[in-house]
């Protein structure tokens, strides 16, 4: 089997810098195929989408693969395994996305989803439904 490139996104656009420029386009390899092929099907869904911009000067960093030197690391995060990112899309708010994945079924490998934020979070842990959590309440429902 071969590998899966994303179509629509980069690997600098998904690692933190340290990771990429070690790894360059190798950094494929550290995430998820699920979430790749997630990634591509929101931006089909959505257009434009951020995960990381530091490449371009911006701040964001570590909203894809997550390394322990990033201050919301944690151990037990899907980001430290290559399975969540954190979508920041240009054409539509995270709540349309939430709603859409929710209610459409559209996107299989979704099981994760945080609500009560204005970033669209995505994991594809091993659960059987998807798990909507909010780090407001610290409350999760299946959905």
């Amino acid at each position: 089997m071969l590998p899966y490139i994303p179509r629509f996104f980069q690997a600098y656009e998904l690692v933190p810098p340290d990771i990429y420029h070690l790894k360059k386009d190798k950094c494929f390899e550290l995430i998820d195929v699920r979430v790749l092929i997630t990634l591509d099907d929101l931006r089909m869904f959505f257009g434009p989408c951020v995960v990381n911009d530091w490449f371009w000067g911006g701040h964001f960093e570590q909203s894809g693969l997550r390394t322990s030197d990033a201050p919301e690391f944690s151990p037990t995060s899907q980001h430290t395994f290559g399975r969540a990112m954190d979508c920041k899309f240009k054409e539509a708010s995270a709540d349309k996305v939430r709603q859409f994945v929710i209610e459409t079924r559209l996107l299989p490998h979704i099981t994760f989803l945080e609500d009560d934020v204005d970033w669209f979070h995505f994991d594809v842990r091993n659960t059987e439904q998807i798990v909507l959590w909010s780090p407001v309440t610290k409350k999760s429902r299946l959905v």
